[in-house]
C-alpha cells in the first residue's frame, strides 16, 4: 500500500488496524520521509531498509506500541538517513466547504515572509493569502504524498479574537478539487491546536517529519 492511500483512507475515517503493529511503505518522494502513529498501529515512510527498521524498533527499550515515537528510534533514523526533525506534531484534516471564506482574503505573493519561506521547504505549489487590512496570511500548498496542507499565521497584535480558528476555515474553503485539508500543529501549541479544532479539523494521530538537509 502506498502513502497516499493510507492518509486518503484516514481522511475518510478509516485506520489502520489497532492491532500493535507498524507498516513500513516506500517514501512518497524524495523530500518526504518520516512516522505516522495511528491508534496502536504505526506507518514508517522510509526507502532505508524494512529489516533495519524493524531491528531498531526491536531493539528499543519501552511499550510496543509506543516504540516508533521512542526519541531513541527517532533519533537512529536521522543518523541512518542524515535527515533533521523539528518536532512531533499533531496530525489534524477537515474535509472542503462549499462557497467563499467568510473572512475577506487577497491572494498575494511575499517569499519573504517566514511562514511562506517555511512552507516552500516543505511543499509545492505554495499559495499565500492575506487580509486586506493584516492580522494575519493563510498557506496552502501540496505536502506529504501530495496532500493538501495549511498552515496559518496570526499577527501578535491581532490574537485573541478568534482570527486564527476563521483562517484554518478559511483554508476548507479555499482547498482546490474537493480535496480535504491537513494540518500540522506541535503538540505544545495548544493555543493552534483549539484554532483548528475549533475551525473543524479533527485529530487522526502524530507525525514526526524527517526533512532532508539543505
Amino acid at each position: 500500500m502506498k502513502l497516499a492511500e493510507i492518509l486518503d483512507a484516514a481522511a475518510a475515517g478509516r485506520f489502520p488496524a489497532p492491532d500493535g503493529s507498524t507498516t513500513v511503505v516506500p517514501q512518497p518522494s524524495p523530500r518526504d520521509a518520516g512516522v505516522l502513529a495511528f491508534t496502536a498501529h504505526s506507518v514508517i515512510f522510509t526507502d532505508e531498509d524494512p529489516d533495519w527498521v524493524r531491528a531498531t524498533l526491536a531493539a528499543i527499550d519501552c511499550d510496543s506500541l509506543a516504540a516508533t515515537m521512542n526519541p531513541r528510534f527517532l533519533a537512529a533514523l536521522l543518523d541512518r538517513t542524515g535527515r533533521s526533525h523539528d518536532t512531533t506534531d499533531l496530525l489534524t484534516v477537515a474535509g472542503p466547504l462549499p462557497g467563499e471564506p467568510a473572512l475577506e482574503l487577497r491572494e498575494i505573493d511575499d517569499p519573504d515572509h517566514p511562514r511562506v519561506r517555511r512552507a516552500r521547504k516543505r511543499r509545492d505549489g505554495v499559495r499565500v493569502w492575506a487580509m486586506p487590512a493584516g492580522g494575519g496570511v493563510l498557506v496552502l500548498g501540496r505536502g506529504v504524498a501530495g496532500r493538501w496542507e495549511t498552515a496559518v499565521e496570526v499577527d501578535e497584535d491581532a490574537r485573541q479574537r478568534g482570527l486564527g480558528k476563521e483562517l484554518a476555515r478559511a483554508a476548507r474553503h479555499l482547498v482546490p478539487d474537493g480535496a480535504p485539508v491537513w494540518s500540522q500543529q506541535a503538540a505544545g501549541n495548544t493555543r493552534s491546536i483549539r484554532a483548528f479544532q475549533a475551525a473543524g479539523y479533527r485529530p487522526v494521530g502524530a507525525e514526526a517529519l524527517m526533512l532532508a538537509r539543505a
